[in-house]
C-alpha cells in the first residue's frame, strides 16, 4: 500500500544542540535504510520549513504506524497521512 506522509518536525528551542544533532544523525541513518529496504520511496524537503512530503511503500496501515513511530524525530513531528491508489491515466507500473 501507498502512503503519502507528511512531516513536520518542532523541535523545543530549549534542546541542546549537542542532543539535537545526535537525534538528526539518527533519523538520517533509519529514513536511509527504510529507503534501501524500498518501504521509504520518496522523500522530499518542504522548502523553507522543516518538513518533508514522503511516500512509503508498506504491507498496511499497521506497519506504516510501526515505522513511523520508529522515527527518532517522532516525539516531535506534526504527521499526516494519506492513502494512496493507483491513478487510471499513470504510464508509470510500479505507482500500485
Amino acid at each position: 500500500m501507498l502512503f503519502q506522509v507528511e512531516m513536520t518536525v518542532k523541535l523545543p528551542p530549549s534542546m541542546p544542540a549537542e542532543e539535537a544533532a545526535a537525534i538528526k544523525a539518527r533519523e538520517k541513518e533509519y529514513a536511509q535504510e527504510l529507503q534501501r529496504q524500498g518501504k521509504w520511496r520518496h522523500l522530499w524537503r518542504v522548502a523553507g520549513s522543516y518538513a518533508n512530503v514522503s511516500i512509503f511503500d508498506v504491507r498496511d496501515n499497521a506497519e506504516l504506524q510501526e515505522l513511523v513511530a520508529g522515527l527518532p524525530l517522532f516525539p516531535w513531528m506534526e504527521i499526516g497521512v494519506k492513502p494512496l491508489c493507483r491513478h487510471p491515466s499513470s504510464i508509470r507500473d510500479d505507482d500500485s
